[in-house]
């Protein structure tokens, strides 16, 4: 249509202005005899039907872009109502995963009644080839301290706190390489150390050290962790067997862990401030 009027737009106009100025003569010549009036109307008759049809057609055209506005703006209501359900989708998921975190949480509690926990958001992640660390929304104020344990609704260990402010504090994971947690393999009883390594940790895992017969060690052993020294609590989920390597500089053994809780995908943990010590 915009091509057309481009193209056909300047001879339309000059055909209605000739039909104008044609139709202004004839009503002149038709103020006089009868036979001139007939002549007149006879002569003026295509020129009026064109002016009125070309009138009709402009009309036309008016109505077509009175009738795509309402559509765009139809269409404009219609994409506003479809992005305020998805929000509104997004929210009740969002909330619909909180619940569900929390009612994992009171079946946490109802399990292990020695644990006094306190919830915290994830505002920050800082992942480099050695560090791994989060930083939550509690802090001193809440009763977090250093040392305090972070786990997941589930009770999976994620990490201990290692720095604590008024309303914050950072979360040093299981994967950092400094990371170091007296650990106990659930099937066997066997005392070791879960520690982080730099060579698994751009794999999300962590290594078992200093485990006696390691050879009785097998793929999917649970380990957790120990309570020994009275630090952390007893029996909090680390990570699952997934192999076992040999440290080729001290020609020693270890087992590489599958971490339980899912580290990079955590928004909110659980910060344990009380437990009771295992003795």
């Amino acid at each position: 249509m915009k091509r057309f009027l481009s193209k056909n737009g300047i001879w339309l106009l000059a055909g209605v202005a000739v039909g104008g100025v044609v139709l202004c003569i004839i009503s002149a010549v038709s103020s006089g005899t009868p036979f001139l009036r007939n002549a007149a109307g006879v002569i003026a008759s295509p020129f009026r039907a064109a002016g009125s049809a070309v009138a009709g057609w402009f009309g036309g055209i008016g109505d077509h872009f009175d009738k795509v506005a309402d559509l765009q703006q139809e269409n404009d209501d219609l994409r506003a109502q479809v992005a305020d359900l998805e929000r509104q989708l997004r929210q009740a998921q969002k909330e619909s995963e909180e619940n569900q975190r929390l009612r994992d949480l009171l079946e946490l509690q109802s399990q292990r009644r020695d644990l006094k926990t306190v919830s915290a958001r994830v505002t920050e992640r800082s992942v480099s080839n050695w560090a791994s660390t989060l930083t939550l929304t509690r802090g001193t104020s809440a009763g977090v301290a250093i040392g305090d344990c972070a786990i997941d609704e589930y009770g999976n260990l994620v990490g201990v706190v290692t720095a604590a402010g008024l309303n914050w504090c950072a979360v040093t994971t299981i994967l950092d390489t400094t990371s170091s947690i007296g650990a106990t393999v659930f099937r066997t009883e066997q005392v070791a150390v879960a520690q982080g390594q730099l060579g698994l940790m751009s794999e999300g895992q962590l290594a078992l050290t200093y485990v006696d017969e390691p050879d009785k060690l097998i793929a999917g052993d649970l380990v957790v962790t120990s309570g020994l020294g009275g630090y952390y609590p007893s029996g909090l989920p680390i990570g699952t067997v997934t192999e076992l390597r040999t440290d080729t500089g001290a020609l020693t053994q270890y087992a590489v862990l599958s971490p339980k809780a899912d580290i990079g995908a955590l928004t909110q943990v659980f910060l344990i401030t009380e437990f009771d010590v295992v003795e």
